[in-house]
């Protein structure tokens, strides 16, 4: 049975790559339109090549010194020698994910512009086939990730199963912090030109948005691929892969049973295939509304959740046998939770429904009530999510056995979070649409095409801000429930650890380690978003400076006879998100092992438990904050409220560059962190038992 599920899932990974490249190869047959939009997308890429190549070299220069590191702790017996090279897999295919992913964005946009000279279906088609591309790159890679690594661990060096799932654990830190620097940086990146671009060309000098006069517009469209593709790429790589692995390794505490694992990787396999079916029902036609529009994507990732649902009940009386066929529910709950946290994101932030609507009206009183507004919406938003969560790790924890056994009930929490991110092809294929449909608009203004072409591609770009904000809703669900599958899994590894057992057996909350630990962990994710939200505030007065030098020293701008200096932009931006991506990206390295080593174990799990209750909430209120402002802005410029140009609209702008850095690069990183944390928790635990002060 071992071997027959190491290829399932090894056929999987393959499936889904192929399938990739299958799509990937359509859309290269797709014409780019005229040389005008074929030099304009080539600028994007350009940049975005330029951006990913000198933030990779920084990269290896992290991950080269955390090598060392490890390989140190695993000289001296504290880590297994095979944990060194399962970090540098790790964020090797979770970069590669997003690296793949932004090449083919970047190839999609002037085709997704072009199609919709013809119609709006086909725009729609070639902007979700680059998305599909995305999604079953991460999904491919990870299973080819966590299948090598298992052979190996398995087969040729024949370790136990619980030192395989052990190991394989540690490549999730390698994930994370590729996922980390992937999101905080392009976030910084995009959010930089983003605001730039809006504060000093629509405020300012009253120009349309993707204005070619405007001198950040180039950047502009480079950060919507390296930001909200690559980086989310690499973040739902590291989701992925880490609710695998955590699970597997509850599987074998639960069940002593290779059972127990081989569920999970089932799971993911299948979920694949259901992932492929529901990408051909994605369509639409000509003139549709935004509903009909969101109607048309969640035709395919609704019909692949019911695929899946049907199917793992089967999955489950095979693989863990009739007297166990009730953890089916856990896989439910958590397949169940991840659509309603979606369409919870969906009513918050979408102008087809009341409060993004009653948020743009609240533009006629001024700047200051769309404000206040927006952030009332982002905190009234994290309602539902928290109890839709809450009810999934209750169902889930005692329909697996929880009242009986606390490590199969938390096993039970670990596969939710696998039904959850099952069908993650199509997921994130809605997702990483958005940034595709975006650029489309963008080369279609600068391009000159016609209004019904810019028409069909507003109607794209409002439609991805929604897919945007409903899978950074996803991001945030699945993270949560990865986390508690990490921080069970951290018990579990102290538990394994001689003296480990000791440390950590009272983990009540009047315990003064635990409590602090508490504090510090809750405390963590404001410190974080407020360190991402300066960087990108630093970054963008750099980006409004020179914009606004180019427009007093380059004559001719306005009037359309001298082409502003895209590049300078581009390097602006990119030096910028580089150097500020470095200290957030430390903080979640470096706090972790500080609090092991001060507090000790009990802390560590005070800590997790803070951070992944305060981040969730965090991360949830400024991703719907700034995905409600954004298409507050969206409703006005489609006529309401005084349209275009108006005060209302002047007002949903402020509103939509404070709401960039909310919903693009704090709100976002705050998922990551959060993993991030368990993740270095678990490689250092050996450390932090040998030498912690309590």
């Amino acid at each position: 049975m071992e071997r027959t599920i190491v290829f399932l899932t090894a056929a999987a990974s393959v499936l889904a790559l192929l399938f990739a490249l299958f799509t990937a190869k359509k859309i290269k047959k797709f014409d780019e339109g005229t040389d005008l939009m074929k030099k304009i997308s080539q600028s994007v890429r350009k940049g975005a090549n330029a951006y990913l190549s000198r933030q990779y070299k920084i990269v290896i220069v992290f991950f080269a010194v955390v090598f060392v590191v490890l390989g140190a702790m695993a000289f001296f017996k504290l880590l297994t020698p095979y944990v060194p090279f399962a970090f540098l897999t790790g964020g090797f295919f979770s970069g590669l994910s997003g690296f793949i992913g932004m090449k083919i964005a970047t190839a999609s946009n002037a085709r997704t512009a072009n199609a919709c000279r013809k119609d709006l279906n086909g725009g729609l088609r070639v902007a979700f086939s680059a998305g599909s591309v995305m999604g079953f790159t991460v999904v491919g890679l990870g299973l080819l990730d966590i299948t090598i690594w298992f052979f190996l661990l398995k087969f040729v060096f024949k370790l136990p199963d619980d030192e395989v799932t052990s190991a394989m654990l540690t490549f999730g830190m390698g994930a994370s912090s590729m996922a980390l620097f992937a999101r905080v940086g392009g976030g910084i990146f995009t959010k930089a030109a983003d605001v730039g671009a809006d504060l000093v060309g629509k405020v300012e000098a009253g120009i349309p948005e993707d204005d070619p006069r405007n001198p950040a517009v180039i950047a502009d469209n480079v950060g919507d691929n390296v930001g909200d593709v690559a980086g989310m790429g690499a973040d739902l790589y590291e989701s992925y892969v880490g609710s695998i692995i955590s699970s597997c390794a509850l599987g074998v505490a639960a069940y002593s049973s290779f059972k127990a694992m081989a569920l999970p990787l089932c799971i993911a396999a299948v979920g694949v295939l259901c992932s492929i079916i529901g990408t051909f029902l994605v369509r639409t036609k000509e003139g549709a509304t935004q509903k009909q529009l969101l109607s048309a994507l969640s035709k395919g990732t609704n019909f692949s959740a019911i695929l899946i649902a049907i199917v793992t009940f089967p999955l489950v009386w095979f693989v863990l046998g009739k007297e166990n066929w009730h953890i089916y529910f856990a896989i439910l709950a958590g397949l169940i939770s991840g659509v309603l946290i979606g369409q919870s994101t969906e009513y918050f932030t979408s102008d087809s429904y009341k409060p993004t609507r009653k948020l743009a009206k609240s533009s006629e009183t001024g700047t200051a009530t769309l404000m206040i507004s927006g952030l009332s919406v982002g905190m009234i938003s994290t309602l539902l999510p928290i109890l839709i969560v809450s009810a999934c790790v209750l169902v889930s924890y005692f329909v697996s056995g929880g009242s009986r056994s606390a490590s199969m009930g938390l096993y039970g929490i670990a596969l939710a979070a696998v039904g959850m991110l099952s069908t993650l092809g199509i997921t994130l294929a809605t997702d990483a649409y958005g940034p595709v449909a975006d650029n489309a608009g963008g080369i279609a203004e600068m391009a000159g095409l016609d209004k019904k072409v810019r028409e069909r591609t507003d109607a794209l770009d409002s439609l991805g801000n929604t897919t945007a904000a409903t899978g950074k809703g996803f991001a945030i669900g699945s993270a949560a429930l990865t986390a508690l599958a990490l921080m069970a899994s951290y018990i579990n590894k102290i538990n394994s650890i001689d003296g480990g057992a000791e440390k950590i057996k009272n983990l009540a909350v009047n315990n003064p380690t635990v409590l602090v630990g508490l504090f510090i962990g809750a405390c963590l994710p404001f410190v974080f978003a407020a360190l991402t939200m300066n960087s990108v505030g630093r970054a963008a007065q750099s980006v409004v400076i020179e914009v606004r030098r180019q427009f007093k020293e380059i004559k001719g701008i306005m009037t359309g006879e001298a082409d502003p200096d895209y590049a300078k932009c581009v390097d602006l931006c990119t030096k910028s998100s580089l150097h500020e991506m470095i200290l957030p990206t430390i903080v979640a390295v470096i706090v972790p092992i500080a609090v092991g080593l001060i507090l000790g174990c009990t802390g560590v799990v005070g800590m997790l438990a803070g951070a992944t209750i305060s981040g969730f909430l965090m991360a949830v209120f400024m991703s719907n904050s700034g995905g409600a402002w954004d298409n507050a802005k969206k409703h006005i410029e489609g006529g309401n409220f005084g349209g275009k140009g108006s005060d209302n609209h002047k007002a949903a702008v402020v509103g939509d560059t404070v709401g960039d850095p909310f919903k693009d690069t704090s709100g976002p990183s705050i998922n990551i962190l959060i993993k991030l944390l368990s993740m270095v928790s678990i490689v250092f635990a050996a450390l932090v038992v040998k030498i912690s002060l309590f």
